[in-house]
This record gives C-alpha cells, structure tokens and sequence, in this order.
C-alpha cells in the first residue's frame, strides 16, 4: 500500500498539520524538525499528491495557451516571453485547437474543471459574447488577435498601422500597382481584416481605389505563395509590389518569382508580416513589419496573473509598437 501523510507524521513523531506545513515549507516549523519530517519523507519514500492538494486549494499554477496552429513560428518568441513571466510560480501547458471551435471548447474544459488557473487564446473562433460570459467566471486572456466588443484582457499590436506603414512605403517609392496576399473565408481573422483596412487606407491616401483583382485570398500555408504570385503574373498589368500578411507567404510569393526570372527588389518589391527568423535568413532578405513577440508574450501572461490575484479584473486592451524592418527585397 501506498504511504501516506498520515504515515508519515506517526513515524515523525509530529501532526498531519506539521507535515503539510513542512511540504509547503512554511516559516511555522523550526529547522529541526523539518530536517526530521523531511528524513522520514526520504525513508519511507512518500510522494505527496500535488494535484489533489491544488484541486482542494483551487489552485494548480498552472495557465493554458491554445495556438490556433503549429505552422506559426512567430509564436515561438510569445511562447518564450509567456514562460519566462509565468516563472517560479505559474508553467505554461501548450496546446493547438487547429482553428477548430470544438476543440477550442475542449481544451477549455481544463479551465471549467480547475485543471489550470487561466487560459490564454490565441486566434480565438470564440465570439465576444462567449467570450465575455466566460470572462466573468473564469481568468482569460487573448493574445496577438482581438475580438471586437469583447471585454476581455488582450495584448497584440495595432494592425491596421502596421500595414499601412508597409503599404506607404511602397507609394512613396512610386509602386502604383499594389498586390495584397490575405486570408479569406473561414481562415480569416481579425487581424487579417485589420491590415486589409490598413492596405486600402494607404491606397486611398495616394489616390488609388483598392481593386479586388489586385488582392489574393488564400490560406496561411506557404505554398499558396506560389499560387499568388502565379495569379498576379497572369493580370494585363501585374503588381509592382506586394504585400503579404505573413512572412511565410512572402516566401512563396519571392521563391516562385525567382523561379519566373523577376528580379526582386527591382522588378518587384515584396514585404511580409511578423519578422520570423527565416525572412532575415533568405535571400533575398525580406522586409517586414517586426511585431514585439517576446514582449506580447510577458505582458499578456503579467496581465493575467494579475487577474487571478486580484478581484477587480482588468479588461484593457494593450497595443505594443511594431516596426516596419526594410531589407533586400524592397528597393
């Protein structure tokens, strides 16, 4: 039979209350007899059940993160920011809902059942009204992608600015025909929306309409790169610069336009999204608008940690700077 606690303080000589107090290293025991409790422990081999302990306590310290894909290797820096502000007290349980709502409501039951303190979502299909429901029971947070009148704390970056910085760098070095590769139907999020808005506000700053034959909507997925810039080759007066939501897009867009002979940087400018390491290890390197990953990643889990300690929750939406990076594959 397993040993217990109740084993353990016999053979100590002390209470169940003593012991408990040594396993959470309370101040209330001298030295002396935690050194004794702590030597019983190590003969008898006791492993206290932790989780269950937590369960009674409603607390596990543990947050869950739901990405939305495993494909986005912009997470990776969040992902590190997210660890290193939930370190000593709180580990961070990754999962993917694979852009899946019932998955996403799946994952969320380790919330409902107290199997985590919080969550944090991350290109949620959830609306504002679940969302918010949610909210009001339970320590949530969403990062990078906002939800319109969702009342919830969120961290991500202004991404309407952000691509109209991108697409004004374009009309200032006389590009007139402007590509767009976006997302579209049941792929697109919200931020996705946002630098479109972004894209067409710059257009229409220079006196140019925005023309649907001029943007392509695809999914996330670096080969649909390829498929871009195929369409826009096709057109009676094809792009002089494009740009893209993502840097894996950007990648297939300039792979299959060298493969074509189109000089980028002259014949062609191309701009991504999110300065993945891989758009400064191509070549040519790619300009991009740089997002803060390691920065969204601690303050969206300070944030949280913040509500779960307090009884007013913070409801803020936060807006870090992001930085359009000009490389080779502009001129």
């Amino acid at each position: 039979m397993s040993v217990t606690i109740k084993d353990v303080a016999k053979a100590a000589g002390v209470s169940v209350a003593t012991v408990s107090r040594v396993l959470n290293n309370s101040n209330a025991v001298s030295e002396e007899t935690a050194a004794a409790v702590n030597d019983v422990i190590k003969e008898l081999g006791y492993s206290p059940n932790f989780l269950g302990r937590n369960l009674r306590k409603c607390e596990t310290n543990n947050i869950l993160v739901i990405i939305p894909s495993t494909e986005q290797t912009f997470y990776s820096e969040i992902i590190k920011g997210m660890q290193d502000a939930a370190q000593p007290d709180y580990d961070i349980l990754l999962s993917t809902s694979y852009s899946h709502l019932g998955t996403e409501m799946r994952l969320l039951e380790m919330l409902f059942n107290r199997t985590v303190d919080a969550a944090v979502l991350m290109g949620t299909k959830l609306d504002a009204k679940t969302l918010n429901d949610l909210n009001r029971k339970y320590n949530i947070a969403l990062c990078c992608e906002r939800v319109e009148n969702s009342q919830v704390f969120t961290v991500t970056i202004d991404n309407e600015a952000a691509a109209y910085d991108a697409v004004s760098a374009f009309l200032r070095r006389g590009n007139r025909r402007i590509g767009l590769v976006t997302t579209g139907g049941m792929t697109e999020a919200l931020s996705s929306t946002d630098r479109e808005v972004g894209y067409t506000r710059a257009l229409n700053e220079f006196g140019i309409d925005k023309d649907e034959k001029y943007i392509f909507r695809c999914t996330y997925d670096y080969s649909d790169g390829f498929k871009a810039l195929d369409y826009f080759m096709f057109l009676d007066n094809p792009p002089e610069a494009i740009f893209c939501i993502s840097d894996l897009l950007a990648v297939g867009v300039i792979k299959q336009a060298i493969k074509k002979g189109i000089k980028i940087g002259t014949e062609l400018e191309v701009c991504g999204f999110d300065n993945i390491s891989l758009s400064e290890m191509f070549i040519p390197e790619i300009t991009t608008v740089s997002q803060p990953g390691y920065e969204i990643g601690q303050k969206v889990i300070a944030g949280l940690i913040e509500n779960i300690h307090n009884p007013v929750k913070r409801s803020d939406t936060v807006i870090l700077e992001h930085k359009l990076i000009v490389r080779n594959s502009s001129r």
